[in-house]
């Protein structure tokens, strides 16, 4: 992604933040709304509720009150009410009423008699209307002429009551004269049973009924759940000489958690979809801007691109059947000269050069399709860089011989051992040096120089530089050097025989390695190459000798190579004959193992298994032969297959296998296989 692109995206990203913002706020205005709309339906039913409780705590008051009134008629007509007609009227209306526990009478708010008696002594004497904690509400029942209750609280007599004071009034001449009251005694917990309040606690509320006491605090009628309750709706209810008050509340509150939680995610989610939808229509007409400007571009590459491919598939073309020409030439030319030896070695030498040469052609192919795919990855073992030199120069002094090219090379570094994928690092400069030589005309100068820059913290940094006074490159074709397939065409003048990926390949792995790799070239005077790679340094060395070809001698070690492929299988015997090991076959992994049940217990030293074969293929095969419960079971087996990548190496090795031979086989790899295992096992006996 580049600058412009970026500050593009980041354009519309803050326009979509801006979206969400402004969605995001409408649609919490539309909950709060919807949310205030429930709150205020909720507290009117609250409200009816609460008023609904009070006019049935009048109600059930003014039946109880209804027995006072045969009292109130006597005493109005009489003036006065004998004890026996007291306790007949009190006794015949106690019989159906459990809320009242006791009548009392109290001519001038002094209490002169109480039903029944019994329990009630204590009460008979007392002045209402100057016992603190009665001479309130009987004041002001006296004055009112209405009825009034005092309580709850405790009562004299025990126990949690109210007390209903209920005037009482005689004629005097024309005028009214307070006689006293008729009070009604109420056992609380019955009255409020009978009031059946605990529906509302059913109906999902806490609740709280209060008034203002005599000393200025709050009196608790009744209650249902908290005692401290918050955010409640307070309702003020008048009754006969006081103002109750209301407090109610839902369990939930006014607004559920549900309803919250529910209401956040929808306006969270909304917000998300309508902003995801808003950021797809202006991507999309953003888009179509880029791509407007870009379709020219995109056309551009395209071309160069195809130009590219054409280019390639023309030289891959032209560089595969140059060998392949030369392979089947030269067959026929041994075919025919079989009986003259001399001529014939000179034939086989060429054969193996031009099949080295295509081998090449493939391998770069294939490394190439690995690095592009991410799949390649890189070792990290310790390196020398004397030994990376000699190795470079043994395979580039019968080139250089070849072409009478005057070569050196040069080592000015203070740390040799580093850390580092051998492989790799020798490709890379191999690639590179054997280009040198490739376009450097015969007679010419190619220079090898590795320089220590710098060191710090264990980190050294080298200069591998490459020198040639070969032909050079035009100026235009540099920013193109690393690209797939790009081949000048001095190249192709020249008769230089590739393919146009050995320099990518090199950029890709000094890429991989976080290097940077620098060239400057002119037509006709050569080319020079700067790569720039940093390493750990080793201090390690490693002294190790694992080659002694002087002795292979596998005489009597038993092989069993399996192979699909006759071909294959042919020349894999006849390679393992130069060995003088005993070969059997076997055409599939199935009858390979078949041939081990068979055969005596440890009676193979070694397995040389192909991959894709019918039946069964050598991954299924490796496995059920590492599933057995013997000797077998500990069989070195040797994938020796086409399955050349990096990931078919870790795949075989995963499943058990010891080692990965890709085809076609290299003989001295092979020998180093053999010589590893069976040398192994001496030296275990």
């Amino acid at each position: 992604m580049n600058k412009e692109e970026v500050v593009q995206l980041n354009k519309l990203k803050r326009k979509t933040g801006l979206f969400f913002i402004i969605v995001m706020g409408v649609m919490l205005i539309c909950f709060i709304f919807l949310i205030q709309f429930e709150v205020n339906k909720e507290k009117i039913s609250a409200s009816y509720t609460a008023e609904d409780t009070v006019r049935k705590i009048e109600t059930q008051l003014g039946r109880y009150l209804e027995n006072s009134e045969m009292f109130k008629n006597i005493i109005s007509s009489e003036h006065t009410i004998s004890d026996e007609q007291f306790n007949q009227l009190a006794s015949y209306m106690k019989k159906n009423k459990n809320v009242i526990e006791a009548y009392e009478l109290a001519p001038n708010g002094i209490i002169e008699k109480a039903y029944p008696l019994k329990g009630n002594e204590k009460v008979i004497g007392m002045n209402t209307l100057e016992l603190p904690e009665r001479q309130k509400e009987a004041n002001i029942a006296r004055k009112s002429g209405e009825y009034t209750i005092a309580g709850p609280y405790e009562l004299k007599q025990g126990g949690t009551g109210a007390l209903l004071f209920d005037p009482i009034y005689i004629n005097d001449g024309n005028e009214k004269k307070f006689w006293g009251f008729s009070i009604l005694v109420l056992n609380w917990d019955a009255f409020l049973e009978e009031l059946e309040v605990d529906k509302l606690e059913d109906a999902t509320y806490h609740f709280k009924v209060w008034k203002e006491g005599n000393n200025g605090k709050h009196v608790t009628i009744m209650s249902c759940g908290h005692s401290s309750l918050n955010h409640t709706l307070s309702v003020a209810c008048e009754v006969p000489n006081d103002t109750w008050y209301f407090e109610i509340v839902p369990f939930q509150g006014w607004i559920p958690m549900s309803y919250k939680i529910f209401g956040s995610i929808v306006s969270v989610l909304v917000a998300i979809l309508l902003s995801m939808g808003y950021w797809q229509i202006i991507l999309r007409r953003e888009k179509e801007a880029v791509y407007a400007k870009q379709i020219e571009k995109v056309a551009t590459e395209a071309q160069h691109a195809n130009q590219a491919k054409t280019r390639f598939l023309f030289n891959m073309s032209h560089d595969i059947r140059t060998p392949m020409n030369a392979i089947i030439g030269y067959t026929q030319l041994l075919e025919n000269n079989l009986d003259n030896k001399k001529q014939a070695l000179d034939y086989i030498s060429k054969l193996k050069s031009s099949s080295t040469i295509l081998l090449s052609l493939i391998n770069y192919i294939l490394e190439m399709t690995q690095i592009e795919s991410g799949k390649l990855d890189l070792k990290k073992e310790i390196g020398d860089l004397d030994d990376l030199v000699k190795n470079i120069n043994v395979v580039v002094e019968p080139l250089i011989k070849e072409k009478k090219l005057h070569y050196s090379y040069h080592l000015e570094i203070k740390h040799h051992h580093i850390i580092c994928d051998k492989t790799k690092l020798r490709e890379i400069v191999l690639n590179i040096l054997s280009n040198a030589i490739k376009y450097t005309p015969e007679g010419g100068n190619v220079e090898l120089l590795i320089q220590e820059i710098s060191f710090e913290n264990n980190k050294v940094k080298y200069h591998f530089i490459i020198i040639d006074n070969g032909i050079g490159m035009k100026e235009d074709f540099l920013p193109h050097i690393f690209e797939e397939f790009a081949r000048e065409k001095t190249s192709t003048e020249s008769k230089v025989p590739g393919v146009g990926l050995r320099l990518p390949i090199v950029k890709s792995l000094i890429d991989m390695m976080n290097g940077t790799i620098q060239v400057e070239s002119k037509l006709n005077k050569g080319t020079k190459f700067t790569v720039e790679l940093s390493f750990l340094t080793s201090l390690q060395v490693e002294n190790v000798n694992e080659r002694n070809t002087s002795t292979l001698d596998f005489s009597g070690k038993h092989i069993l190579l399996v192979e699909d492929n006759e071909l294959n299988a042919e020349i894999g015997i006849e390679l393992l004959n130069t060995f003088k090991v005993i070969i059997d076959l076997a055409k599939n992994g199935e009858e390979c193992i078949k041939i081990l049940e068979k055969m005596p217990e440890g009676y193979y030293d070694l397995i040389l298994m192909d991959i894709q074969m019918p039946i069964m293929d050598g991954y299924e095969a490796t496995k059920i032969i590492r599933s057995f419960n013997n000797k077998n079971a500990q069989i070195p087996i040797i994938a020796m297959t086409a399955n050349a990548f990096e990931e078919d190496r870790k795949h075989a090795l995963q499943l058990g296998m010891n080692e990965h031979l890709a085809k076609p086989v290299d003989i001295e790899k092979l020998k180093d296989v053999l010589t590893k295992y069976f040398n192994h096992e001496k030296r275990e006996k």
